[in-house]
């Protein structure tokens, strides 16, 4: 087995071994570029993992399996999605939601609309989109700022969501308004 060391904005150096890694070919939403991954568990009294992107050291996404917080979750693939995901069933596999935390932490969500499913045993990741079975969401996206220690903004594609968001909102639309269109 061999093994790599990954520097990392959140986390500094790891030590990730072949086994660690997960492929996702078609990337999550919005980040369709990285495609290579590792769960990464900060130690810390919560429950949060993180989907730390081996391809960019800025990029992880706060996940959870979405039945800590609601026993009732069910998730169901496609026989395509299965197949990409090199499953026979779901049962194989292991559920994240990628969860949005505010500053205002109690403030957090899950997206439970795009779940992350993983085959750990083929180390194969998929973000599962459920626009078809779910005709009353109409989009489905990731949203993300990279900021520096003082919470500035970097970044010339966030400039261009800010900006946009900023004429969004000055024609009457609100935050949340626009995460439901």
């Amino acid at each position: 087995r061999s093994h790599m060391k990954f520097k990392t904005s959140r986390f500094g150096e790891l030590e990730i071994s072949d086994s660690e890694k997960v492929s996702f070919p078609e990337g999550i939403l919005g980040f369709s570029k990285h495609q290579n991954y590792c769960l990464v568990d900060p130690g810390d009294d919560t429950l949060i993992l993180w989907l730390q992107s081996l391809d960019d050291e800025n990029i992880a996404f706060p996940v959870l399996e979405p039945r800590i917080f609601k026993s009732n979750y069910l998730v169901k693939l496609s026989a395509q999605e299965l197949k990409s995901l090199q499953l026979d069933n779901i049962n194989q596999s292991i559920v994240f939601t990628i969860l949005t935390i505010p500053r205002d932490v109690p403030q957090m969500t899950a997206n439970l609309k795009a779940p992350v499913v993983i085959n750990l045993r083929k180390q194969l990741g998929k973000q599962v989109v459920f626009l078809d079975s779910h005709p009353e969401t109409g989009l489905v996206h990731t949203f993300s700022e990279v900021v520096d220690e003082d919470g500035n903004i970097l970044g010339e594609e966030t400039e261009k969501r800010l900006n946009f968001y900023k004429r969004a909102i000055k024609i009457g639309y609100t935050y949340e308004g626009m995460s439901r269109l």
